[in-house]
């Protein structure tokens, strides 16, 4: 094992159908926990085999990226959501397991949000493990709304106060056990790129989109300061949706690159560079000397294979910002952020994990294993 991790990935593996089915039948608890077990057993066999040196459970036991929040803290109204528009595959269906709930009542913490997934991994662990949590930034944006929420809440800022105050509880936890790794998925950034998305900030919430910015720059090294400790690697993922293939919003990060990288305090930081709505890599010349930028150039939402030379080409023009040194690879984000997944095969899913590593062992060899 190595500190720099040149083959990352997000973290969520696509659900066996197996699964997906029992979920959708409502099957026993005991029984949905069995087929969890076996198959993350599976993708942590999978993951060493591919190659890749850091491990998660895929995400398996979760509906989507953030429901161990939701699982965990009582005051949400699942039956009830801020409605959103998708970009994408026509074909695509925005899936119900997306749904994040109202807020309704004071924010409580009745359990662990993820013991039930570290447990079972530190037994089973084939190396370093990564655990993802979502962002708290998160909660305000979509699970604020006006006539419920601020009955309970005065306005989204007293909902984020206590989002960070139960992800600290968490997050202390995960500093003190057998963690190598953790990331938080941050899909909420893309609002400040996005000029429709700065619209809505503006008109929808009714706030500025700076002061926004700044509140939420704030909320979350609240919660990674929590985390910090010595040999915990800290990570951000940021993302402009992933949902079925489809995706939320678009644009370089030249509009919050000076001040997000020069901000957050992580070591990591994973970013999405798998299409033109992601915008160049001459915003990464405001990334601070000695943190690591993880390269998404591999598309978790389509089957195609990117090409060897696709992907070093795309290393070698952010290393023009970055020290070789201070980059690596990974898809650009999850292949499963909800139940559903992504519109690809687990088959077009390894062979991506792998590339990934084969791309890694060519531009950083002294770091990465040797994959037979």
């Amino acid at each position: 094992m190595n500190a720099y991790w040149r083959a990352d990935h997000v973290g969520s593996l696509l659900r066996p159908a197996e699964l997906i089915e029992a979920r959708h039948n409502r099957t026993a608890p005991e029984t949905i926990r069995a087929i969890e077990d076996e198959h993350i057993l599976r993708v942590l066999a999978k993951q060493r085999e591919a190659g890749l040196e850091i491990f998660t459970d895929g995400e398996l036991r979760r509906q989507n990226f953030m429901s161990d929040f939701i699982d965990a803290v009582e005051g949400f109204d699942t039956a009830d959501a801020v409605s959103r528009s998708w970009g994408g595959t026509e074909a695509a269906a925005v899936p119900v397991s997306n749904v994040t709930g109202i807020v309704t009542s004071k924010l409580r913490l009745k359990k662990s949000m993820t013991a039930h997934e570290t447990e079972f991994l530190s037994q089973n662990k084939p190396g370093p493990i990564k655990i993802t949590l979502p962002s708290a930034t998160q909660f305000p944006a979509i699970s604020f709304k006006r006539g419920v929420t601020d009955r309970v809440y005065a306005d989204r800022s007293a909902l984020l106060s206590d989002v960070v105050g139960i992800m600290k509880t968490e997050l202390l936890r995960l500093r003190d056990i057998d963690v190598q790794y953790v990331q938080i998925d941050a899909p909420r950034y893309s609002y400040f790129i996005d000029a429709k998305w700065r619209n809505w900030i503006s008109t929808e919430m009714g706030q500025a989109p700076e002061a926004v910015l700044d509140e939420y720059l704030d909320a979350d090294n609240g919660c990674l300061q929590a985390a910090r400790r010595p040999g915990l690697t800290l990570a951000i993922h940021l993302c402009r949706g992933n949902n079925r293939s489809h995706w939320y919003a678009e644009g370089g990060y030249d509009a919050i690159a000076e001040k997000l990288f020069s901000t957050l305090e992580v070591d990591r930081f994973l970013l999405e560079y798998d299409d033109e709505r992601s915008g160049t890599f001459e915003p990464l010349r405001f990334v601070p000397r000695g943190k690591t930028v993880v390269l998404g150039l591999l598309s978790s939402k389509r089957p195609q294979l990117e090409s060897e030379d696709y992907l070093l080409r795309g290393i070698e023009q952010a290393a023009k910002y970055v020290p070789i040194e201070n980059l690596a690879i990974s898809p650009q984000c999850g292949f499963a952020s909800t139940m559903e997944g992504n519109v690809l095969s687990e088959s077009d899913q390894w062979a991506k994990l792998r590339r990934v590593v084969e791309i890694a062992n060519r531009v950083w060899p002294n770091d990465c294993p040797v994959v037979h």
